[in-house]
């Protein structure tokens, strides 16, 4: 099995206003065609319904992390108070369940934490080592982008692509072509 041939063909279309950027999305959805990536030089609210994205899992992935904190604790707490070093403190039983109460909070907040933020950066690919692809650099700056695949379509397809884009209120449609490795 080898290895998937990552895209290398692209059209850009670069907006100057996210309220058309917006409207744009919407009527370049409604029109059948895929896109490939947004770029925005801020979070613009309203991007996700536009693209039709649906609700992060971000929150379940907390949670879990959050249960196996809560679980190491009490289960670690147990063990060492009741099987493996059993003290009778004054007088209290060998499993004093609201004094674990602190520890296992902090640590569910702990793996929650660090859960999410870990998930999150493998998730948009925000590890050591990796370099993205830089489609157009005026998007950290003032543009927002749309870019639109176009590996293996044809003349006409990447024609409309284009006349979507400009008939939607692209300051700019251009071609981007990367290398092998690029």
């Amino acid at each position: 099995m080898g290895a998937v041939k990552q895209s290398n063909n692209f059209v850009l279309g670069l907006w100057d206003h996210e309220e058309v950027f917006l409207h744009a999305i919407e009527h370049i959805r409604h029109d059948g065609l895929e896109i490939y990536e947004t770029l925005t030089p801020f979070p613009v609210h309203g991007l996700e319904e536009a693209l039709g994205y649906r609700e992060t899992r971000l929150h379940t992935v907390g949670f879990l992390f959050g249960a196996t904190g809560t679980t190491l604790a009490l289960s670690f707490m147990t063990w060492v108070m009741a099987f493996n070093y059993p003290l009778n403190f004054g007088g209290k039983p060998y499993w004093p369940l609201p004094s674990f109460i602190p520890i296992t909070f902090e640590l569910t907040v702990l793996f929650s934490a660090w859960g999410m933020v870990l998930t999150y950066c493998v998730r948009n690919k925000l590890i050591p080592g990796y370099v993205p692809r830089i489609y157009e650099p005026r998007t950290t700056d003032d543009r927002f982008a749309l870019v639109f695949d176009i590996e293996g379509k044809s003349g006409e397809e990447i024609e409309k692509i284009k006349s979507l884009c400009s008939g939607n209120g692209a300051v700019e449609v251009k071609n981007r072509t990367f290398k092998d490795g690029e």
